[in-house]
């Protein structure tokens, strides 16, 4: 730890930014934000000398990482397990230097990681590592472009599967318990499977469903029907609401006889709400809101959907005026 609390109202910076055998920088501060500041300064410092040529940023990632989480990572929702990520795809990339990360790092490393997995899997990887350090460059721990910004592989588009009125019906009869009502609960809100398992008693009212522990960390309320809203009010007075019950789920689908794309059965409730959603007249900027979408180019992947998509080109193709 290069920050060290000493006694009441006193902290310690010891660092040296070269190494253990580099310039040693020693100073106390009343406040640890005063010597967290002071030691993003020393670090940025070091790595930006205005007046020579920028020196080659010879750290390996694996001594970027603590310092991210440091800053950034133990803020998060998950950090521990964004920490664990981390490191795993640093070890992956064989634990570079900064300075070796280049174009053509990145195209043999995509090469060799494309052989075993897809690209979805290979961008998400490199989405959390790009991530990283783009958090240090803004902390000012790390200076220049982010190196692994925009070296994503190109995905292979597939339709995202959804269950048709009757596969509905099957996977119902073949539910019971909490697996049935926390599937009740997703077709009825979109929400993910984690976040309708996770419902406390208290999240439940005024006919709506408060959905607190969500993927972006922000809550969001759906309204629901009064029915479900009385069997859940009537499920549990106090407390979770549900047991943990998603790999039971994942059996009753898997022997109820619907066949669904590879990797996409997990999510298959939450597309079925907003396929079915949309296809039933739904307006793309609710739906947006009901699945919690930040970006709005996600909920689009629902828009062919509607009954009206497209309808202008059957008065507006040319031959419509012959």
């Amino acid at each position: 730890m290069s920050i060290k609390k000493l006694a009441v109202n006193s902290y310690s910076v010891d660092i040296r930014p070269d190494g253990r055998n580099g310039k040693r920088y020693r100073k106390k501060f009343p406040t640890k934000t005063e010597a967290l500041k002071y030691e993003k300064y020393i670090l940025s410092q070091y790595h930006d000398k205005a007046w020579l040529e920028k020196p080659k940023d010879t750290r390996r990632i694996s001594a970027l990482i603590p310092l991210w989480y440091k800053h950034h990572g133990s803020q998060l929702k998950n950090g521990d397990k964004d920490l664990i990520r981390v490191k795993a795809i640093n070890e992956l990339m064989g634990n570079p230097r900064v300075c070796d990360i280049t174009n053509k790092f990145m195209a043999e490393f995509a090469a060799e990681r494309m052989q075993s997995i897809k690209a979805t899997t290979y961008n998400r990887d490199i989405a959390v590592i790009s991530s990283v350090f783009t958090q240090l460059i803004k902390s000012e721990i790390l200076q220049g472009e982010n190196p692994i910004k925009g070296k994503k592989q190109k995905e292979k588009r597939t339709e995202l599967a959804f269950l048709t009125t009757e596969e509905i019906k099957t996977l119902l009869t073949k539910l019971d318990g909490d697996s049935l009502k926390i599937a009740k609960v997703c077709l009825s809100t979109g929400c993910r499977w984690s976040e309708g398992q996770l419902l406390r008693a208290s999240d439940i009212h005024n006919q709506k469903i408060t959905f607190v522990d969500t993927k972006n960390g922000k809550p969001r309320s759906v309204p629901i029907t009064k029915s479900l809203f009385e069997e859940l009010s009537q499920h549990k007075k106090q407390g979770q609401l549900f047991e943990s019950c998603y790999s039971t789920f994942m059996y009753r689908l898997g022997t109820s006889g619907i066949k669904l794309p590879k990797g996409q059965a997990s999510h298959v409730m939450r597309h079925t709400f907003a396929s079915h959603y949309m296809m039933n007249g739904g307006n793309l900027l609710s739906l947006q809101k009901i699945l919690g979408h930040g970006d709005i180019k996600m909920t689009m992947r629902y828009a062919h959907l509607a009954p009206d998509y497209l309808i202008e080109v059957l008065d507006k193709n040319p031959l419509s005026n012959l």
